[in-house]
């Protein structure tokens, strides 16, 4: 099954099916805590008409000279008129205890029932305290009983007993008459919550309904860019999307320009070749060695382009920097071994202050932009040359001083294009400096020439510092 038929897989049906199982929980809540409420109101309510009763029984209700109880008149619920009706009333006089009390006077509604008694003696009743019990009725009913034992009027150890008795079911049958149109109505709720919530999560999710059909549009070639404006919550990823997608497209377009540059770059030399081919001229071999040869550079200068590139976009790359220079200081000290220069290299001391000095890329791209400043330097120089290391926050400096002749200000900016050369009489290709700026503007860096405390030309290369991320790549520098 696919991932857009699968409901686990669907950010739609998770919301959904979480907001039905909270409104389910809701719902049954709610249902319960309301029935546990309406029964105890109900319950309140069937005691205290009780009470009523009983506080008007103990007003009529009197016990003679004679010893003989009396009640000087009935009642006036007309429910304690009719047999068996639900609602009763009893008084004793005596010891309830017995099974004949002296007197017993009762309600016309209990006809020949008597209540069952709550103390066994007397002695155990609290004079005036009522008390609330449950007791079997007549026809094999419930009863929910109220007590109260009082002091008659007439001299003597006995005492009067008053009880006021209903069915329960005059308490229960309202509790279930409610939870049927409350269970309809919180099911009624519950369904137009989940409706809600189902309509609440289309209308949340139509922006990401409108972002699949920009990103299908882009797909299609229809848009090269999000050009909506989507709420507060999407609109970074949004944002995000159009910087990849620029991002792509500065690739394309870079790797296209450098295919074009590098087709044009070899397109001499080959036809050099050719030509020199076709004609058989004497010379042929020098001529493609000599062809080659440019043909190699440009070669090797569009990868170090295209390496640096894609490393520049690599996170956690560490390439420390004080291994790197004295490796080609050691390696220019032989090369220019003829005429005696002196290489010094100045910056912060200690452990910690060089593994500071680390640059955020590859080692092979630091070794080819320091090797081409250093190598100038040194062809240039008269006696000395100073390479300076130096760490300001996040960025990387590297400056090399030579006591050469230096380039006058109004030429400095020119050397960096393509080819050109200082001195032809100095050996080179005129393509170092190009690619040292080329390499670290890829790298967000730069170069510039200034001039030198030395008194010739000082090179400053800016590039990123290596800063501590959660991965780290370390390239070491073999000697």
């Amino acid at each position: 099954m696919s991932a857009r038929g699968n409901g686990a897989g669907s950010l739609r049906w998770r919301l959904i099916a979480g907001t039905l199982a909270w409104c389910l929980v809701a719902v049954l809540v709610t249902g319960v805590v309301l029935t546990d409420l309406f029964e105890a109101h109900i319950e309140r309510r069937f005691v205290a008409e009780l009470r009523v009763q009983l506080d008007q029984l103990a007003a009529l209700v009197d016990v003679n000279e004679s010893g003989t109880l009396q009640i000087s008149r009935e009642l006036s619920d007309p429910r304690l008129q009719k047999p068996f009706s639900g609602l009763y009333w009893q008084a004793e006089y005596g010891r309830p205890a017995l099974d004949s009390p002296d007197t017993v006077l009762r309600s016309r509604s209990l006809w020949d029932y008597r209540l069952p008694p709550a103390l066994a003696t007397d002695q155990a009743a609290v004079i005036g305290e009522v008390t609330q019990r449950r007791a079997d009725g007549p026809n094999g009913t419930r009863l929910i009983v109220l007590d109260r034992a009082i002091e008659p009027a007439v001299a003597g150890d006995r005492l009067l007993y008053l009880m006021v008795a209903a069915d329960e079911r005059g308490m229960t049958e309202p509790v279930r008459e409610f939870i049927w149109p409350l269970s309809i109505s919180l099911a009624l709720l519950g369904a137009g919550l989940v409706l809600a919530a189902a309509l609440q999560v289309s209308i949340g999710l139509a922006p990401l309904r409108r972002l699949q059909r920009a990103l299908a549009a882009i797909r299609d070639g229809r848009s090269r860019h999000i050009g909506e404006r989507f709420p507060n919550e999407v609109q970074p990823l949004v944002d995000e999307l159009n910087a990849v997608l620029q991002h792509d497209t500065e690739v394309v377009e870079r790797a296209r320009t450098q295919t074009g540059n590098l087709a044009h770059a070899l397109k001499t030399p080959l036809a050099v070749l050719a030509n020199a081919a076709s004609r058989q001229q004497p010379d042929l071999a020098d001529t493609v060695i000599e062809q080659v040869e440019i043909a190699q550079r440009q070669v090797d200068y569009y990868l170090a382009r295209a390496r640096a590139a894609a490393a520049a976009q690599m996170p956690g790359l560490k390439t420390p920097v004080r291994p790197i220079v004295e490796g080609l200081v050691r390696a220019m000290t032989r090369i220019h071994a003829q005429r005696d220069l002196s290489i010094a290299i100045t910056g912060p001391d200690g452990e910690r202050e060089h593994a500071s000095l680390a640059f955020h890329g590859e080692e092979q791209d630091l070794q080819e932009m320091l090797g081409n400043l250093l190598d100038n330097a040194c062809k240039w120089a008269d006696r000395r040359v100073e390479v300076g290391l130096r760490r300001d926050g996040p960025r990387l400096g590297i400056i090399i001083d030579d006591d050469g002749p230096g380039i006058e200000p109004q030429r400095r900016e020119a050397v960096f294009a393509r080819g050109a050369r200082v001195d032809e009489r100095v050996a080179g290709s005129g393509l170092g400096l190009d690619i040292v700026r080329d390499l670290a503007r890829l790298y967000r860096g730069d170069v510039w020439l200034a001039d030198s405390p030395l008194g010739g030309l000082r090179a400053v290369l800016e590039l990123p510092g290596w800063a501590p991320g959660p991965t780290t790549v370390t390239h070491r520098t073999g000697e």
